[in-house]
């Protein structure tokens, strides 16, 4: 009777992909959430993830408007219910205690006019602010323009669009490329920054300044391509971390460099100081890629209780999407803790993640050329000498996609390999530890080598849980543990 209830409103909602089409944008969401729960059943769950944010249906890309708000860590995310392939954009929304388990969350963003691009959120004391961007199809050459808009809501939940958007209608040099800003407060004013470009085609990220998040002022041109950093630089994020400021941004346009740059796009940051009374951004340290895996894009941070968390969306674009044949399509990464050490970020799983464990399945070593059985929701802590080469071949029980995961001292190098010549690789030079931890998930891999100066974040689709063979000519120590679900099913 549920579902027969369901595929009513579903009817309905069907004959609208736009809720500008209904008269009251209440009915609109009450007929989307309906949808959402009647197409639910119909998930293939063979690559669902067990522990990491995925849409109930449909497409999901870049986390939004991560926050904390009244006692609870927010992230929204660009949503479209009604495929799993990108369209008109809505903001999905999920809520967590603790940034590991995450509960779902109506929608909270529709397209009316505009599409519900990439953007921020703050806390107003009781009031939940979003800013994002609205994308909107013009009859003139490029035909869209982009525009911020705000939303409220009392209760983190129902969000209204305020009444005087846009509140930032162009950029400085009337780019319609435009979008995804990012708002913090320091002192009693309000910042923002942007992702745009130039008028010749170089990325770039703009700021700007508000004493009530209506009223903007125009500061400064925070950083830009010099012509070798591509054409746009997206979903910019601008915080300060252990005494220097980081700018964080994903250039679309970059050439690949030997083993750089070779992801669709980039995500990555320049390290620098700043000065809130010039607004001058000085870089001290060029562009440096955060994650080396083939899959880790829009990266949004947040700040709660004196630690910096980051986030990314867990795929790439221009590249097969395995389990969009399934019903939904996309992921975001484990939350991880970020930490300024000399020039670089390093990036740490949560102390969380600890508890997660449900049941450890191995303690001990794993001898050369062994092979171990893993549920699909799996942590490794792999311990070997790294003066010898380490690899580590994982594939489904079942079949699917297959990874090897490799150390070679020889060239100081760690590599992830999905096979085919699908190779991503880096320098590695540990700080510390000399451990690997690796998480595992129904259609993922997480490596976090040492103390997280080097981390890879890659989609993999095996077939039921995960074989693992040592082909190192060393035994290795191994820990492995069977991971809770703290998502839901």
């Amino acid at each position: 009777m549920a579902r027969t209830k369901c595929l009513l409103l579903l009817l309905c909602a069907l004959t609208v992909v736009s809720p500008k089409c209904l008269s009251d944008i209440d009915d609109a969401k009450v007929e989307l959430e309906a949808y959402i729960e009647f197409k639910i059943p119909d998930i293939n769950p063979r690559y669902r993830l067990h522990y990491h944010v995925t849409p109930p249906v449909g497409w999901m890309n870049d986390p939004n408007g991560f926050s904390y708000h009244d006692g609870e860590f927010h992230l929204f995310y660009q949503y479209y219910p009604y495929d799993s392939v990108w369209g008109p954009m809505h903001w999905g929304h999920v809520s967590s205690p603790d940034l590991v388990h995450w509960n779902q969350l109506p929608t909270a963003l529709l397209p009316e006019n505009e599409q519900c691009f990439s953007g921020s959120a703050v806390s107003m004391d009781d009031t939940m602010a979003l800013m994002y961007t609205a994308h909107e199809v013009t009859d003139k050459e490029p035909y869209y323009n982009e525009s911020q808009y705000l939303a409220f809501s009392d209760d983190g939940i129902d969000f209204y669009k305020y009444e005087g958007n846009p509140v930032l209608p162009a950029a400085p040099n009337g780019s319609p490329d435009f979008r995804d800003p990012k708002v913090w407060k320091y002192g009693n004013e309000w910042y923002v920054v942007l992702g745009s470009k130039t008028v010749d085609q170089r990325g770039r990220v703009l700021l700007y300044k508000s004493k009530d998040l209506k009223d903007w002022e125009f500061l400064s041109v925070l950083g830009e391509s010099q012509g070798d950093m591509g054409y746009m630089w997206e979903c910019p994020d601008f915080f300060e971390l252990d005494g220097k400021f980081v700018l964080l941004m994903s250039p679309q346009g970059m050439i690949a460099e030997g083993d750089r740059y070779k992801n669709t796009f980039q995500n990555g940051y320049i390290i620098g100081s700043f000065d809130y009374e010039t607004n001058e951004f000085h870089p001290e340290v060029d562009f440096q890629e955060i994650d080396f895996g083939h899959d880790f894009y829009a990266a949004q941070t947040t700040e709660h209780n004196g630690k910096r968390y980051v986030i990314a969306w867990f795929s790439m674009w221009e590249v097969p999407h395995v389990e969009d044949v399934d019903g939904w399509s996309g992921a975001m990464t484990i939350v991880r803790e970020l930490k300024l050490v000399d020039d670089r970020i390093i990036m740490k799983p949560l102390d969380e993640m600890i508890d997660l464990r449900h049941h450890t399945i191995m303690h001990g070593r794993l001898r050369s050329h062994e092979v171990m059985s893993l549920p699909q929701a799996t942590e490794l802590i792999i311990d070997g000498n790294i003066k010898q080469k380490i690899e580590l071949y994982l594939q489904g029980v079942d079949g699917g996609g297959k990874v090897w995961v490799r150390w070679n001292p020889a060239v100081g190098k760690v590599v992830v390999d999905r096979g085919a010549g699908d190779v991503r690789q880096v320098e590695w030079s540990p700080i510390g530890s000399t451990t690997w931890r690796i998480f595992l998930d129904a259609s993922s891999l997480e490596l976090f080598c040492g103390e997280g100066e080097v981390v890879f974040s890659s989609r993999v689709y095996p077939l039921g849980g995960w074989k693992l063979t040592n082909l190192s000519s060393q035994s290795l120590k191994i820990e492995a543990y069977h991971l809770k679900r703290t998502v839901p099913a």
